[in-house]
């Protein structure tokens, strides 16, 4: 099928719920894919940080095609395999100490909204409701996450939002530091905010907000959904900050593609899960862990966190430079690793549309800022062509 064909089929049985890229992805291979028509691209997106091995890596490829010959779905009424072995690798790597898998990044954080709740429940504090967050945050769809994220345009007609949240300004020490009370049953924070242009916490934003959650007994939550599993360099997010929550969500780039979340907490928060408290059909699929498996062994085996921040360091520096020559076209560029924002001063759509003719892809949030999410296996040379496509991207548009 040709592009056209595909468009057709989309808009006449799918609901209309992406202002998709005229663009249909066919097949993929390490950093590149090619489109219906044959033309290929730089995937410096990654499936909005998700392919962190780059596409269809031999050894996730044949965990996954071993587990489907062996088991597909059993339900979590039932023991399996790969789901314990992920959720061993994931605690003895950092990964707190207990686990829950879900499907989804939104999932995760309803789940852990939950479980502080129950904590703080369990501990007869009933009182302890409160759920605070940032602005500019994105913590996903469902109306529990919904409500945590303080984007008007995006909550708007499902109200009423769940009760007890609270945003406050990102980064804002001082107006957190208040609304942290003895009504809060967690913070929940992004470490770098994705969604919301790439923006950094501070150091000691993170280690007071850390400490005002323990004054008062409230739990820490880091969304490590998208800077997460060892987009900034380390394996999670914390470890970059010395920061230890006491739940991390993680979702993404942790089985490569195919649909996985986690809840990782400390022992003596997860206690607070008994039976019947939360539960998943599909969560902790043996072919999705197993898949998990396989990244998670090959990010940490061969070391690919380290390689995410040299190449992240990499690719800043000749954005950086890039910035210097485009003054009036480019106001920042921010990032850890290789999540990466270039802020622009220009039309961001025309750069990005530029980029993809020049076959680049990469997507626009937080209105004017072009992200980089791209594979921990990029080369210095798949760098130096990125920068390179937005060079003439932005010189093409005589943004100068």
């Amino acid at each position: 099928m040709k592009t056209d064909e595909i468009v057709v089929l989309h808009n006449q049985y799918l609901m209309n719920t992406y202002n998709r890229y005229p663009i249909a992805i066919v097949k993929a291979q390490g950093v590149k894919v090619w489109d219906a028509e044959g033309k290929e691209y730089l995937d410096f997106l990654g499936g909005i940080a998700v392919n962190v091995l780059g596409h269809c890596h031999p050894a996730v490829v044949e965990a996954i095609v071993a587990q489907a010959h062996q088991l597909v779905h059993i339900s979590n009424l039932y023991y399996t395999i790969p789901s314990a072995q992920l959720a061993e690798l994931l605690a003895l790597n950092g990964g707190l100490d207990k686990v829950f898998f879900c499907n989804s990044g939104a999932e995760a954080n309803e789940g852990a909204i939950k479980l502080a709740r129950k904590y703080q429940w369990r501990k007869g504090h009933k009182e302890k409701y409160k759920i605070i967050s940032a602005t500019h945050a994105f913590h996903g769809r469902t109306l529990g996450a919904l409500a945590a994220t303080d984007k008007p345009e995006i909550q708007e007609g499902f109200g009423p939002l769940p009760n007890g949240f609270q945003s406050i300004d990102w980064n804002d020490t001082a107006s957190f530091l208040n609304a942290i009370d003895e009504m809060t049953a967690a913070v929940l924070i992004e470490p770098v905010q994705g969604e919301g242009g790439i923006h950094l916490a501070t150091q000691g934003f993170l280690e007071k907000v850390r400490a005002a959650c323990n004054k008062v007994g409230a739990l820490l939550i880091f969304d490590e959904i998208q800077c997460g599993i060892g987009r900034l360099g380390t394996l999670f997010a914390y470890e970059s900050f010395g920061v230890k929550p006491d739940i991390i969500t993680l979702a993404k780039g942790i089985a490569s593609g195919l649909p996985l979340g986690a809840i990782c907490a400390t022992e003596t928060v997860a206690q607070t899960f008994q039976p019947g408290d939360h539960g998943t059909t599909f969560g902790a699929n043996p072919i999705a862990t197993a898949a998990a498996l396989a990244t998670l062994k090959i990010l940490i085996e061969e070391n690919y966190p380290q390689k995410a921040a040299m190449m992240g360091a990499y690719l800043m520096d000749k954005l950086d430079h890039l910035q210097k020559k485009y003054p009036q076209a480019i106001a920042q560029i921010r990032g850890k690793g290789l999540m990466i924002g270039i802020e622009l001063k220009v039309d961001a759509k025309s750069v990005l549309n530029a980029c993809h003719s020049q076959g680049l892809l990469a997507n626009i949030t937080a209105g004017n800022v072009l992200r980089f999410l791209p594979a921990y296996t990029i080369t210095k040379e798949d760098a130096d062509r990125a920068v390179e496509i937005v060079d003439r991207a932005i010189n093409d548009n005589h943004f100068f």
